[in-house]
């Protein structure tokens, strides 16, 4: 953005703080709301329909959340509101948070040696004009043996607790045992900076 002012102003809909230095690095400025919805309450049989149904439902709650705040109808530059989520697949099954340390120390275990996947959605809303965009991405992620001291480091660390599936492939104690992403890190990490970047487009 090399410094010009946006035609637009964007509102993250996440409190992550991954995504939000993502959206750093694309050179936006921005606004963070967070959505109040019952992730456990969404239920769908495909790892790409679930992100979708749960940036939809993130989406949503924040878009109801400023109709009953303010009128976008009065704001002359569009406001872009981007939702995403991204969950965890291994052997088929998703993952999501870890419930406690044991559930992440197995779920890292199981990384070990072999691979798992990310499945990160990505929904972009005019709220101007109310045309919303979405789609999926799909990152594999393939490991060496993880050392299970490095594993306890993780766990006592705490980080690999609040994010899908235990995994943090950016973790400074992880890097090394990563062999091969097939994808881009910052999908993994929760928001895919190109796709954000089209879907941005598409809506404005």
């Amino acid at each position: 953005m090399e410094g010009k002012t946006c035609p637009f102003k964007i509102i993250l809909g996440s409190s992550s703080i991954a995504r939000r230095n993502i959206l750093s690095e694309m050179g936006y400025e921005f606004t963070l709301m967070s959505a109040d919805i019952d992730e456990k309450g969404i239920r769908k049989e495909k790892p790409e329909e679930l992100v979708m149904a749960l940036a939809e439902a993130k989406a949503d709650s924040i878009v109801s959340k400023l109709q009953s705040i303010n009128n976008q109808e009065k704001d002359e530059i569009p406001t872009i509101l981007i939702a995403a989520d991204t969950v965890v697949v291994y052997e088929g099954v998703v993952r999501e948070k870890p419930a406690n340390e044991k559930e992440a120390r197995e779920f890292i275990r199981g990384y070990s040696g072999g691979h798992c996947a990310t499945v990160g959605s990505v929904i972009v809303t005019n709220l101007k004009t109310g045309i919303r965009k979405g789609e999926w991405d799909r990152v594999e992620i393939y490991f060496h043996e993880i050392p299970d001291e490095i594993i306890e480091k993780l766990i006592e660390e705490g980080a690999v607790l609040h994010v899908a599936g235990a995994l943090v492939i950016e973790h400074p104690l992880i890097m090394p045992y990563v062999k091969q992403v097939v994808g881009t890190t910052d999908s993994v990490m929760g928001l895919p900076k190109a796709l954000t970047e089209k879907l941005i487009k598409e809506v404005l």
